[in-house]
């Protein structure tokens, strides 16, 4: 009986044993893994299917690797997530990526978000400033808004900014107006039903919210002419000249001058140098597949990878641009 006994405790500690060290080659094994959560933008925007289109590339390509995609409010949201930790990945603004470092506009106030370890992956494409209103409004410039109802974008958005920042220098502050703080999607649908007068937002083109305003009415882009984006570009250098041209959106058939901010894929110091260094170097080995994802990333090449760059190149990254 106590042989029996004796018998039956060495197979268990055996078992348990065994079971243990599996469990820690597991532990190894895991601790292989690699995360990296992507915070973007709204689902009817820009960052949403390019920064899923990066995320897929990433798992594809990378051993172990598992990226995921978060729709957010946008440049502003991404960068609170950063610092807290929830994800390691953003696309961003390159202007809100300053101001975020730099502890200025709607990071002024909140110094638990200015962190100067904010990196810079690569730039990926210009995001261009559009005012939409109905082609039936009667307005025809920026400075027609006076008194009129203008979606400016979420209040403390990276969008917002822009459009108060613009507002400035045709002479206009929300006191002219009767700023609306909704996001460019509820923006849209607010246009095409007739609530408010004109509506802003800043993304890649062609931009889903505006295409749907499109097809519920006929609609026009309000132009930033030379001599205000002279003002606009000396008092805020990120901004840099953009056309939009003519049959972008359902009858626009014109080509539209206006402004852009470039947008940016950040991370915090969560991510280490080798995985900074493999992100990169998979999105440039794999950016035809990443160029399907939007026309607004369409023209992507390594060469242009810090252009419109306003933080420092994370030290991975920047290892891979130069050796390359």
């Amino acid at each position: 009986m106590i042989k029996n006994f004796k018998n039956l405790f060495v197979a268990v500690m055996v078992l348990v044993l065994g079971t243990t060290l599996a469990g820690c080659g597991s532990s190894n094994n895991a601790a292989q893994e690699q995360y990296l959560h992507m915070a973007t933008g709204n689902t009817s925007g820009t960052y949403y299917p390019i920064g899923g289109a990066i995320s897929e590339v990433l798992n594809q390509n990378i051993k172990n690797m598992h990226s995921s995609v978060q729709s957010t409010s946008g440049s502003v949201a991404n960068v609170q997530f950063l610092a807290d930790g929830a994800v390691e990945l953003a696309i961003v603004q390159n202007d809100i990526a300053y101001y975020a470092v730099n502890g200025e506009e709607m990071f002024k106030d909140q110094n638990k978000y200015k962190f100067d370890t904010l990196r810079g992956i690569t730039a990926l494409y210009p995001e261009s400033c559009q005012f939409v209103v109905l082609e039936s409004s009667g307005i025809n410039s920026i400075a027609d808004l006076k008194g009129k109802k203008v979606v400016v974008g979420a209040e403390g958005s990276g969008a917002e900014a822009n459009a108060r920042q613009i507002l400035e220098i045709y002479g206009l502050t929300y006191n002219d107006i009767e700023p609306q703080f909704l996001s460019f999607s509820v923006g849209a649908k607010a246009l095409s039903e007739g609530t408010v007068d004109a509506a802003f937002l800043t993304a890649g083109f062609p931009t889903n919210a505006v295409q749907y305003a499109a097809s519920q009415n006929k609609i026009k882009l309000l132009p930033i002419d030379d001599a205000h984006f002279v003002g606009l570009s000396e008092k805020y250098p990120f901004y840099k000249k953009i056309t939009i041209p003519k049959g972008t959106y359902s009858g626009v058939d014109q080509d539209v001058q206006t402004v852009s901010v470039m947008a940016l894929l950040v991370c915090n110091d969560r991510v280490s140098n080798d995985t900074a260094y493999q992100v990169a170097k998979t999105i440039y080995e794999h950016i035809d597949k990443i160029k399907e994802s939007h026309y607004a990333i369409s023209k992507l090449e390594k060469s242009d990878a810090e252009d419109g760059m306003t933080i420092k190149v994370q030290d991975g990254a920047d290892k891979f641009f130069k050796e390359n």
